[in-house]
């Protein structure tokens, strides 16, 4: 894909993640967030960095535990959100409007440098695995949570595919779930490199319901849906359905939905 066109994806990416109400997805999902942050450990005072922070999920966490935070995305209303999250519960942090593979700061600058099911989602994956590693301090953090190929969200995306097919040329955002591939896009910046299987469970009351919240509220599907008529709209919602169906392990009528993910952490060399 040549740089003009990943430009231009990028632009529609800026549009996609400002559609439905990333805010309502990112709640279900700050477990994740708060699992990372314990995960790397982080001590009070240290300078951390939140790329692709969203609604700021790990950027809160990472604030609640005394750090010195700046929260950064490229899409502004998440970043106002993530600023009223923060006032409400009175924690000091800074918010930056910041693209992921052009960090507007210097080199060693963080001593953690983190991301949730954000980052993942660039076009330019080995330019943004360089400029994790290039604002981050050497002995610092890298850390991650990356959403899997072989999980949940890794066939939900290949089921919206089908309706509504991908960039041709790009690679998917789901190969930061992969340990072969985050050993290729970090390994060589990284004293140490751990990648650890986490699960997390969406919890809804049921199936349809899912497909309901996320048609409504996740970029990436409400999107898919704008570009399908109302006949292959039904077929993707039906879609959407039956896959919820299929992963559920609730036995009570409701849905649980058991999505993987990884747990990234790695000491910047």
């Amino acid at each position: 894909m040549t740089e003009l066109a990943l430009d231009g994806l990028k632009t529609k990416q800026q549009r996609t993640w400002s559609s439905g109400d990333y805010g309502a997805v990112a709640a279900l999902i700050q477990p994740i967030a708060e699992y990372l942050v314990q995960a790397a450990d982080l001590s009070a005072g240290a300078r951390v960095l939140d790329v692709a922070a969203g609604t700021g999920n790990a950027s809160i966490a990472a604030a609640r535990c005394g750090c010195r935070v700046t929260s950064t995305d490229f899409v502004p209303a998440l970043l106002v959100r993530g600023r009223e999250r923060a006032e409400a519960e009175r924690l000091p942090m800074d918010f930056d409007i910041a693209d992921a593979e052009d960090l507007p700061y210097p080199d060693g600058s963080f001593d953690a440098v983190i991301s949730v099911v954000g980052a993942m989602f660039a076009p330019k994956q080995e330019r943004v695995a360089a400029e994790l590693a290039r604002v981050c301090r050497s002995g610092g953090t890298i850390a991650m949570a990356n959403w899997t190929p072989g999980g949940f969200i890794g066939e939900m995306f290949r089921t919206v595919g089908r309706r509504v097919p991908p960039p041709a040329g790009q690679r998917g955002p789901v190969e930061w779930g992969s340990p072969a591939r985050l050993q290729e896009l970090i390994s060589d910046r990284a004293l140490e490199l751990r990648v650890l299987p986490r699960t997390f469970v969406f919890r809804f009351a049921s199936t349809v319901h899912f497909a309901d919240f996320f048609r409504a509220n996740y970029g990436p599907t409400v999107k898919a849906f704008e570009a399908l008529g109302e006949r292959d709209g039904k077929l993707l919602y039906d879609d959407l359905v039956d896959l919820a169906a299929r992963w559920n392990v609730a036995t009570d009528g409701t849905a649980k939905i058991p999505a993987d993910y990884v747990q990234m952490l790695a000491i910047r060399r």
